[in-house]
């Protein structure tokens, strides 16, 4: 039977029955084809166009799988970014966002069975943090555009700037209601000292009260001058005292703007180091690893062994120590050691990457160490707050 013909009611049909989302088990991807039943997948296996496609897949089968993986992933995640930005959000909800587009890749092209490997595919990339409730899986996204960071540093520096104008404002504020305060009081003083001379009723009756008054009222003068005078001293050695300790305070304040901007130089230097070696691969030559997979049954897990050669980025032979077995493993499979305080480690990822160091410390609550870099034009320095997964034990034959 032929194809309907455009504008008859046959084609509008098969228009409308075509449009919006169709079942994803009757999708050619290969193909880019979409079949609307049982049959119509079945008659589209059986074409010529499509055994040409299955051709070319089988030639080079692990090139398209990692194509539409990586397609995939981006498209999906990409969808996050835009669409949910850093919020928490359950995996499964852009999952429905992404596959209502008609024209988007199927998961079933992929490397990924189900979402629930995708996403803790994501979580050991870095891509996003991942974590699992009751109600499903939740992502959030990781930004780690360079506009991104550099624009919270920029506002982090705005801050701390709006900061330090804020407190030198209140020092100054405060200094001034302390002198009005001061001057307040001392007034408050002056006019209990005179008071005696303006508010004494004198009787009519009695002139030697008079007299007496007369006598008394320049001792009073005199005594209120002196005290007056003693008091304007005091203010100004006061002033003399808040002077100097201001003098003091600034050049304090200088010395600790010298050595917060070098601990900011060297946080800068620390940030950049971190930010240029920082990678998602951790394997080197001559590091005691530990391996933490099922799959090779009892005879290798959580046995320990050396890598003997790094072949690319993400795998390596280990020749396990006990039995002197030669195994290709992932860095997926395997785990860094920490040794004993006071041995040699290899940090193997992070600002000191390649470095040789000593374990000086283990803090088991943060999950991290302090070494001592070993050589270098960095050696003798002491390192802080270093992962355990950013440093391995070194080999000693």
């Amino acid at each position: 039977m032929g194809r309907a013909e455009v504008g008859s009611i046959k084609y509008i049909a098969n228009k409308m029955k075509a449009k919006g989302l169709q079942k994803l088990r009757w999708y050619c991807q290969m193909c880019q084809k979409q079949c609307r039943d049982e049959n119509g997948f079945k008659c589209h296996t059986l074409s010529e166009s499509h055994q040409r496609q299955l051709l070319l897949f089988a030639d080079n089968s692990r090139k398209y799988m990692d194509d539409f993986s990586k397609e995939f992933a981006t498209g999906y995640l990409e969808l996050l970014k835009r669409q949910f930005g850093t919020k928490r959000v359950p995996a499964n909800r852009v999952y429905q966002e992404y596959i209502a587009d008609r024209n988007h890749l199927h998961m079933n092209a992929t490397r990924w069975v189900t979402l629930t490997g995708f996403v803790k595919w994501l979580g050991r990339e870095g891509k996003c943090v991942v974590d699992e409730t009751e109600k499903g899986w939740f992502i959030t996204y990781i930004d780690r555009d360079p506009e991104t960071i550099a624009l919270q540093e920029k506002m982090q520096r705005k801050e701390k700037m709006e900061k330090d104008d804020q407190e030198r404002e209140l020092a100054f504020l405060q200094k001034q209601i302390k002198r009005g305060k001061k001057l307040a009081k001392e007034n408050h003083k002056d006019e209990e000292v005179e008071k005696p001379d303006i508010l004494e009723e004198i009787p009519e009756d009695r002139e030697k009260v008079k007299i007496s008054l007369s006598t008394v009222k320049p001792k009073l003068e005199t005594k209120s001058v002196i005290e007056s005078t003693s008091k304007r001293k005091n203010f100004d050695e006061d002033e003399r005292s808040d002077e100097r300790s201001q003098k003091e305070r600034k050049k304090v304040k200088v010395e600790n703007q010298k050595k917060t901007a070098l601990d900011e130089i060297i946080a800068a230097e620390e940030r950049a180091k971190e930010k240029r070696n920082r990678k998602d691969y951790w394997l080197a030559e001559n590091i005691v690893v530990k391996v933490v997979t099922k799959s090779l049954g009892d005879t290798y897990y959580k046995k320990k062994g050396y890598i003997k050669e790094v072949i690319d980025k993400y795998s390596a032979v280990v020749c396990m120590l006990d039995t002197r077995h030669k195994v290709k493993l992932d860095q997926a499979h395997l785990e860094t050691v920490i040794p004993a305080i006071g041995k040699s480690v290899l940090v193997v990822n992070g600002a000191y990457r390649g470095s040789r160091a000593t374990l000086l410390k283990v803090h088991e609550e943060d999950f991290c160490a302090t070494i001592e870099i070993e050589s270098g034009p960095l050696k003798g320095r002491k390192v802080n707050n270093v992962q355990y997964e950013d440093i391995s034990k070194l080999y000693n034959e």
